[in-house]
């Protein structure tokens, strides 16, 4: 990463001329060894745990290179930790992509390798991916994990955040200062607004709330009156219908009657009978008319309340979405699906007890010139303030287009725009991949996309672990309680033995103002 003070420059370039230094050291020894010797030392100097010799802040990334084996971690002005890890295995690689951490557990025990114990663990897949202390020999030797010493691991599991980035590259690429119109501009004035408006929103969705509420039980019990208004209705139908057919038998009594005394007495039935059809038919058609009045008044009701409940849904998303503006944004745009998705963290637990809710409430089409050419992947952070507007960085992990001529190709909707960056803030991201969204990423992670051109290893075999589409996931609290872990071939396995209960970490807020 390119810093802004002269400091950080001069630390820089000593420590490029100490690598060059360290570089010659190497050739001139491996020219001087007995022959066949250099072979065996082809292996790079192993890494070893640094910090950076600067006042540093919270962490923004960190950035696994399969290549070297190590892990680096940067603040808004460069690395702040680096420190050797050991990877998966051939044939239980691990992936190589964009991860985000979505859980973190101090002391975690796998459910996967008899409760193998793995402390400080931070994880960036459901299935099974995560970061954790761990024996190092010096090699990939894990099975898909990313073990980190432990020490070291100790040492950040407190600084990290839920929804911090976590990039896996194949190679060892380093963040470098970028800047680029397509890249989010804050407006002063929208940030300043935002709190007010979040509360004025808040305010008018529980106004929203009762008032739906109060529309739904209305509309409840005019459904229960329209029931028994019905059922009053059949009764006095049915009544009207008797009466008619006593009636007709009194015609027909008084017909065949064949004496007067007959006649006189069938006489005298057909006229009660007549009475009493005459009432039941007065008594119907009144109560039709009024069960009329009534069934239209309850059907306005049922509308009212539905009206009401899009009224509370939307001032709801409202004032979740104004609630959210002062959290980081992330953006994740697939050239595969043609598609722009929109992550914020909603700091809210899990409804199934796993990691924290991400609002997924953003979708959009997006267009992309030339979607048949490769792009890249490219991962574009804002690290902090400049003036009014953002320092952004740019990593790219995989060929295609530099990082300017990947966005020069992509044209995000407006009205997308409009939503998120007038209050776009530090540790914001804007990722662009030639991938689809991995089907790990759901409405309680940020982004999970792998390197199709990468090995995978076991992680192709695990099956998502839960039934959620893939980046959709928007009312969660109605479905989505039937999640649980699953195990390397897609089978429900037994919670986990932990030792003691879970420990779950908010995101350290940094101040960035």
């Amino acid at each position: 990463m390119v810093t802004r003070s002269t400091g950080a420059r001069a630390i820089a370039t000593v420590q490029g001329r100490g690598a060059a230094l360290m570089a010659l050291a190497a050739v001139t020894a491996w020219a001087l060894l007995p022959s066949g010797a250099g072979a065996r030392q082809a292996r790079p100097a192993p890494v070893t745990e640094a910090t950076a010799p600067r006042a540093h802040g919270d962490p923004i990334m960190a950035i696994v290179s399969i290549k070297t084996q190590k892990v680096t971690f940067y603040d808004s002005e460069g690395w702040i930790w680096r420190a050797p890890v050991s990877t998966g295995v051939s044939g239980r690689e691990t992936p190589a992509g964009v991860f985000a951490i979505i859980e973190k557990d101090k002391d975690h025990h796998s459910t996967l390798y008899d409760d193998a114990w793995m402390p400080n663990m931070q994880r960036i897949t459901w299935n099974g991916v995560a970061l954790h202390g761990g024996p190092l020999p010096g090699y990939a030797a894990s099975h898909g994990c990313v073990r980190m010493p432990y020490g070291f691991a100790e040492k950040l599991f407190d600084r990290t955040w839920i929804g911090m980035r976590v990039i896996i590259a194949p190679g060892d690429p380093v963040p470098v200062e970028f800047s680029h119109p397509a890249l989010f501009n804050p407006s002063t004035e929208a940030l300043a607004a935002a709190p007010s408006r979040a509360a004025t929103l808040s305010r008018e969705a529980e106004d929203a709330a009762k008032i739906a509420d109060e529309a739904k039980a209305a509309a409840a019990a005019a459904e229960r009156d329209a029931k028994s208004l019905k059922a009053s209705l059949r009764k006095l139908e049915q009544a009207k219908i008797r009466a008619e057919a006593e009636l007709k038998l009194a015609d027909k009594k008084l017909a065949a009657a064949k004496t007067d005394q007959a006649r006189a007495q069938a006489d005298d039935i057909k006229q009660k009978a007549a009475a009493k059809a005459t009432e039941a038919a007065t008594q119907f058609e009144a109560a039709k008319t009024d069960a009329t009045a009534k069934l239209a008044a309850a059907a306005t009701t049922k509308d009212a309340a539905k009206a009401a409940a899009a009224k509370k849904s939307e001032t709801s998303k409202a004032a979740t979405e104004a609630k959210l503006a002062g959290e980081p944004v992330s953006v994740y745009i697939s050239r595969s699906t043609q598609m722009l998705y929109v992550r914020r963290n909603t700091h809210k637990p899990a409804p199934d007890g796993g990691g924290e809710v991400f609002d997924t409430s953003i979708e959009s089409p997006v267009t992309i010139r030339d979607p048949d050419r490769p792009i890249g992947t490219h991962i574009f952070t804002a690290v902090a303030q400049n003036g009014a507007g953002l320092r952004w960085t740019a990593v790219t992990i995989d060929d295609g287009d530099d990082a300017k001529d990947a966005l020069d190709r992509i044209t995000i909707p407006k009205d997308v725009l409009a939503r998120i960056a007038p209050t776009a803030v530090p540790r914001s991201s804007i990722i662009v991949s030639d991938e689809p969204l991995s089907s790990e990423t759901n409405y309680r992670t940020e982004f999970v996309a792998v390197l199709s051109n990468q090995p995978q290893g076991g992680f192709v075999t695990r099956r998502p672990t839960t039934n959620v589409d893939v980046a959709s996931g928007d009312g969660y609290d109605d479905g989505f309680g039937n999640f649980f872990q699953r195990s390397w071939d897609g089978q429900p396995v037994a919670p986990p033995r932990r030792r003691g209960p879970p420990v779950y970490y908010r995101p350290v807020q940094p101040s960035w103002w």
